[in-house]
């Protein structure tokens, strides 16, 4: 019998991170213990107007090489496709806009263009940058880049970008931790303009795709994780709550299920991919600064609305989407146009055409108090009002809640990270895993999910039936 090893939580970090031990280690005895119905966690399809959609993530950074590994893993990198040539645009003072080029998340760069999008006054203030020294340990994005730039880019450019990876508020969220690359470069003496120009392509290089997906959507990554770990002999338990992890004089014990009938597992390493509020729970015992740093990680709810619309009936749907200042006080924060934007969603319904909006903020609980019918019908009026025509009767809805969705990486989070894993390094056989660590995007997680099931293998007593994982 190999080693005991059990993954709690079945969202993309647990189905990755069981994959590549079993990957490596086919004589693992694995057991994944997922609270929810299904694996998969926030990635999750359903169909819509006979198409079957992501209607959650629909994508990963372009340059993932932890992805592009995995999807040659999984037989999947046939599938891998980047969204069509047509561009998003910021519907900002009520008229559609182009998202500059030349910036990063935003923050603008020596050539940015801001004319349109911003006034006057607002263009001739951000080509005035101010000076702004690193003098702290953290400071918040809308600090820095409103020191530079004014306040108009970070409500009508930055927030927009951010908003839709973080969900977040920029008064609160981290420089250091949502763009760490420009931390870093900022860190080496470089002003913030500078700091975007390096890392930035050469302004003649073509253009590259930035995210990448796959025919059929993005869940189609964690339905093939999932068959890879069931395939290699590993056990995937849903609604499989984890209510206790124990020491024990060899390892650990994992205690699942219902309190009056618990299922006590065996495990010689458990790892925890579950969100920071679980993680806190389950090391309260072990690990109370741990427990205490994962504690002051918040998170924010969203709903991502899909929409069929007869294709007959539809106006025009200009680019791939649009991105909404919260400054302007809409309901939604973005809209897709995925018929648009993926080529494969386009040619899946000759009747339907599909699009999508998601709705929340971080402390902004009103949008989603409200009710789906609402919710939606909000959702149709500001699509049609930032295209400029209304939006016939849908054929087909679906709404998808995603209470406590994304964590906040807000002031001091590389802190409270680097604090968890201290504590949970004196632990041997615990790990952590997740969006959040070192990045909600997929990308990010996949990358996390590899080097955690490395330093589980490192752990682990060798043997003879280990493989290389591959490059």
């Amino acid at each position: 019998m190999g080693s005991r090893v059990v993954v709690v939580g079945g969202g993309l970090a647990g189905l990755a991170t069981a994959h590549h031990l079993l990957w490596a280690r086919p004589d693992l005895e694995l057991t994944l213990l997922d609270g929810g119905d299904r694996p998969g966690g926030k990635v999750r399809r359903a169909e819509v107007g006979g198409v079957l959609v992501d209607v959650g993530a629909e994508s990963v950074v372009a340059s993932s090489a932890a992805a592009r590994a995995l999807f040659a893993d999984l037989g999947l990198a046939d599938r891998v496709v980047h969204p069509e040539p047509v561009p998003a645009a910021i519907w900002s003072r009520g008229a559609r806009h182009a998202v500059p080029g030349r910036s990063f998340l935003g923050v603008p760069g020596p050539e940015t263009d801001l004319a349109g999008l911003l006034d006057e006054g607002e263009v001739a203030r951000a080509a005035r940058p101010a000076p702004f020294v690193l003098d702290a340990d953290d400071v918040s994005v809308a600090a820095s880049v409103g020191a530079v730039y004014g306040r108009a880019v970070v409500d009508r450019v930055v927030e927009p970008l951010l908003g839709g990876v973080y969900a977040g508020r920029v008064d609160r969220l981290s420089l250091r931790a949502t763009m760490p690359v420009l931390w870093a470069a900022m860190s080496e003496g470089l002003a913030m303009p500078e700091a975007v120009a390096s890392l930035l392509p050469p302004a003649d290089a073509p253009p590259r795709p930035r995210v990448m997906g796959l025919v059929g959507g993005i869940g189609t990554l964690a339905d093939a994780l999932a068959r890879s770990v069931t395939d290699a002999g590993g056990r995937i338990d849903s609604g499989a709550l984890v209510r206790r992890v124990r020491r024990t004089s060899t390892g650990w014990q994992v205690v699942a299920g219902a309190t009056k009938a618990p299922v006590v597992h065996d495990a010689d390493a458990v790892v925890l991919a579950v969100p920071a509020a679980p993680t806190a729970r389950l090391l309260t015992d072990h690990a109370p600064a741990a427990a205490a740093a994962l504690a002051g990680i918040e998170y924010a709810s969203m709903a991502v609305m899909t929409f069929a619309l007869p294709r007959a009936g539809a106006p025009d749907l200009p680019g791939s989407g649009f991105l909404v200042p919260a400054v302007d006080g809409r309901t939604i924060k973005a809209s897709t146009f995925a018929a648009s934007k993926w080529a494969w969603v386009g040619e899946a319904s000759e009747d339907a055409l599909l699009l999508r909006a998601s709705a929340g903020r971080a402390g902004d609980v009103a949008a989603l108090q409200r009710d789906d019918d609402e919710l939606t019908a909000i959702a149709l009026t500001e699509i049609g009002a930032a295209v400029g025509a209304p939006l016939p009767e849908p054929v087909d809805v679906h709404v998808q809640r995603w209470g406590g969705g994304l964590p906040q990486y807000d002031l001091g989070h590389t802190e409270r990270v680097a604090a968890v894993r201290a504590a949970v390094a004196a632990l041997p056989g615990l790990e952590v895993a997740g969006a959040a660590y070192d990045g909600v995007g997929i990308g990010a997680v996949l990358a996390g999910a590899a080097a955690t099931a490395t330093t589980v293998l490192d752990a682990l007593p060798p043997s003879s039936t280990t493989r290389q994982e591959s490059a």
